[in-house]
């Protein structure tokens, strides 16, 4: 197998490790919950990103119990809530405007004790303009601080494969906070209010339907939409983790029946009109007032005062009016501009795609400035072309787990990288200070032992001792077996030798057919003693021949010390040189540690 087959596998199986384990992590729920709290804060830095591009609709308007509305209200009716006769001359007085809803974002429970005739006057003003929608909330009190009651079947809707609603235990409610029997009793225009926060506390969804009592409710503002779109309520239904209201109008859902809400802006964003204004415009009968405002327009009624508690946090604004998420909501189906939340199937490929391109870069550029370059860049463009999908096409693609997986990735690349070149430079290394007939250190490696032992004796003390060998009238013998069978008893001596020294002793090949060994740490007559371990293991070992026939051959031995016979490389060499030398005059096949 080639270098670069055998790279390309390991990174490979890096990057199935990596999303094997990622797959694996997404299992837990602490990990699953992690990466979607970041992403969604990934989410509402996209959106403040993209706020200047979006434009709201300027038909629907918010009349705003504000701060001075509420003071007013304060001053002339002593306290909050109002009788319910105020809100009866606000419905009445903005019929004149000719509006097209007046929705509110405010609960009308119980008759409000001594005060009935205003709560009668409340019911006619209902009972006698159709436009004007009212607002309920689903709860799960236990039914022993509230009975949960039977709602009128008129508010129901009979949504087809609405069961993505019916199984989420976000929008599954067993009990309500109804409104006055009264007021059901004379419209069917009652929508629910009910929002829910994710874990950071900020609204970024809201739910079309909800499910109570084997039934389905629309939000407040999925039955205004469906008035004003003029859609038959029979004819909606779910297809695919989508809400069709009509053709033109598809509401993308997630797994919890949810929709993810496109904000178009910080607080305020829809017109606001003070309550007090609008009060006071009906008090003195200023209709021009109130047909520039509020003509064919859709009015949200609700609190913005902060006293009220009705303030919301959301991508765009931590001080967001309740009545505005409504409004946003509105916008968004009129628009047909919800976001689609990519699953974390599409995530995943997402992250697969973004790991190849990094994965490449570090494969295709040697040069490290290079590759942490490019993939700095790919990870920007990235990051970029999510704001621009999210802007333009309405797509919130994920980035915290496209993002883990790449840093992940190239980490661990990096490292494989790194490991495989210290593989390449070992073995590089390798070639270079080895023999290769041998396998033994060559001689500039034995070069480099000599002067690093010589310098650690000089500083530290202590010794050391060095081998010389040469293998006895191996010149005859190449020419009487051939050199291949020369070479055959090179690499057998070389492994006797090392397999009687120890590991941290040094076998090398000095030169021809002869040998050496640098014994650190050891005195001279332990030297010699492992000399003639090694002197009497070649001369008992059998060696086979290239053709395949045995030989014995002997080796005759010299041996030096540091600091007994020397203080230099050359010096210890010259005397371990001297000593080989006397065992070849007194007849050879013998070791010598002394001159005499």
């Amino acid at each position: 197998m080639n270098k670069k087959k055998f790279d390309f596998i390991v990174y490979a199986l890096i990057f199935i490790l990596v999303f094997v384990a990622v797959i694996y992590a997404g299992k837990f729920y602490t990990f699953g919950k992690f990466i979607m709290g970041v992403e969604y804060k990934t989410f509402d830095i996209r959106q403040n990103i993209i706020l200047p591009h979006k434009e709201n609709n300027n038909n629907i308007i918010i009349i705003a119990v504000d701060d001075p509305s509420y003071e007013y209200i304060t001053e002339n009716f002593g306290t909050w809530p109002v009788p319910r006769d105020f809100w009866a001359k606000i419905i009445n007085g903005l019929q004149q405007a000719n509006p097209k809803f007046i929705a509110f974002d405010l609960l009308f429970t119980k008759r409000l004790g001594t005060l009935e005739n205003g709560d009668l006057q409340l019911i006619k003003a209902v009972k006698d303009n159709k436009n004007v929608y009212l607002s309920m909330n689903f709860d799960n009190y236990p039914s022993l601080i509230r009975k949960p009651p039977v709602l009128p079947e008129n508010l129901k809707i009979n949504l087809k494969n609405g069961d993505i609603i019916k199984k989420s235990h976000l929008l599954n409610f067993s009990n309500c906070r109804n409104a006055m029997n009264e007021l059901l009793e004379v419209t069917p225009n009652f929508g629910f209010i009910n929002v829910t926060r994710d874990d950071d506390g900020i609204i970024r969804y809201i739910a079309p339907f909800f499910y109570y009592k084997n039934g389905y409710y629309p939000n407040l503002t999925t039955l205004i939409a469906l008035k004003y779109l003029n859609i038959d309520p029979e004819k909606i239904y779910v297809k695919n983790n989508k809400l069709v209201l009509d053709k033109s109008h598809i509401i993308p859902l997630n797994p919890d029946g949810r929709a993810v809400v496109n904000w178009y802006g910080k607080e305020g964003t829809f017109e606001h009109i003070s309550l007090w204004e609008v009060d006071n415009a009906i008090n003195n009968n200023d209709i021009d007032f109130l047909k520039n405002k509020f003509e064919n327009k859709i009015i949200y009624i609700g609190t913005t005062v902060t006293a009220l508690a009705d303030i919301k946090s959301t991508p765009v604004s931590f001080m967001y009016p309740g009545v505005e998420t409504h409004a946003t909501f509105l916008n968004n189906i009129l628009d047909n501009n919800f976001i689609t939340h990519f699953s974390f199937k599409a995530d995943l490929i997402v992250s697969v795609i973004l790991c190849f391109l990094i994965g490449f870069c570090i494969l295709r550029f040697e040069s490290v400035t290079y590759s942490v370059l490019c993939s700095i860049i790919i990870v920007i463009l990235y990051l970029i072309f999510t704001v621009f999908v999210m802007d333009f096409f309405n797509v919130w693609l994920g980035i915290v787990l496209p993002m883990l997986c790449a840093t992940v990735i190239f980490i661990a690349a990096y490292i494989a990288k790194y490991l495989l070149k210290s593989k390449d430079y070992e073995h590089t290394y390798k070639l270079a200070v080895t023999d290769g007939l041998t396998e033994m250190y060559n001689h500039r490696y034995f070069q480099e032992q000599m002067i690093m032992n010589v310098e650690n004796v000089s500083r530290y003390g202590g010794n050391f001792s060095l081998v010389l060998i040469d293998i006895d009238f191996f010149k005859k013998f190449n020419d009487k077996h051939g050199h291949q069978s020369g070479d055959a008893v090179l690499r057998q001596v070389a492994q006797t030798i090392k397999k009687n020294i120890r590991t941290s002793d040094i076998a090398c090949r000095y030169g021809g057919e002869e040998m050496s060994i640098i014994l650190t740490n050891t005195a001279k007559e332990d030297a010699k003693t492992v000399a003639k371990k090694v002197w009497s293991a070649v001369r008992e070992r059998k060696f086979e021949l290239a053709d395949g026939s045995w030989a014995n051959v002997t080796i005759s031995v010299g041996v030096a010390c540091m600091p007994d016979n020397g203080s230099s490389p050359q010096e210890l060499i010259e005397y371990a040189d001297k000593c080989l030398y006397k065992a070849k005059q007194e007849g050879r096949d013998q070791v010598v540690g002394e001159i005499d």
